[in-house]
């Protein structure tokens, strides 16, 4: 995979100021020398595996596609842990539960400090623990399906609203054993193990979370 795709894609949910739709090869290579960004990304590409690399780059692909609970695809659209969901069955053949609470309890914790391209961010949006989950992509910002009426988008995790309602983070331990989850929860699967894809929001509960341009809304996780 060329440099110069990854970086786009990266970019592209990244920064509002992305460059042109249509732009040449050679000018998006301009666009990202311009802004000091080619050298950076490549440096945290490294640090990564190619798997996570494959799944944070997967992710991009799905900006803009329309948040629908209980949305598990393309076609659908996707709620947040439909999301997820999604691009760790595709991407890694891994099948996760279907319910935000339920891919913490199934994944590793890990410390904000360790978190990876890749990793799972977790938020209390509704009053309750785990209620929103997101894919890590890097630079203190992740990607997710935020609520009814918006589109899966890149936020960074240091604004007011996602810090004081941040979680955790998790690990999915991607070519190692997972160690099973508690009995009340559902654990990481392979592929094609037959683990139901029942709607990942509990509850028709609002909470207010901030649109692109920072304006609390009424959303659904």
């Amino acid at each position: 995979m060329s440099r110069w795709f990854f970086c786009s894609l990266l970019i592209a949910g990244t920064y509002a100021q992305a460059a042109p739709p249509h732009a040449a090869d050679g000018d998006l290579d301009q666009f990202l020398q311009n802004r000091g960004l080619v050298q950076r990304l490549d440096e945290a590409r490294q640090t990564v595996t190619d798997r996570a690399s494959e799944l944070v780059v997967g992710a991009m692909a799905f900006l803009g596609v329309p948040y629908r609970r209980g949305g598990n695809s393309v076609e659908t659209g996707f709620d947040c842990s439909g999301f997820v969901r999604a691009m760790y069955e595709q991407t890694a053949g891994l099948l996760l539960p279907r319910r935000a609470e339920q891919q913490a309890a199934a994944t590793q914790e890990i410390n904000r400090t360790e978190l990876q391209p890749g990793d799972l961010v977790f938020f209390n949006t509704l009053r309750r623990a785990y209620s929103h989950v997101g894919i890590y992509v890097g630079d203190g910002k992740f990607i997710h399906s935020p609520r009814a009426g918006a589109q899966v988008r890149v936020e960074n995790m240091r604004v007011a609203y996602w810090n004081t309602r941040f979680d955790g983070a998790r690990r999915v331990p991607i070519g190692q054993t997972i160690a099973a989850a508690p009995a009340a929860t559902v654990p990481v699967q392979i592929h094609g193990s037959g683990n139901s894809a029942n709607d990942g929001a509990a509850s028709g509960a609002t909470a207010s979370a901030p649109d692109s341009s920072g304006t609390p809304v009424n959303w659904l996780p």
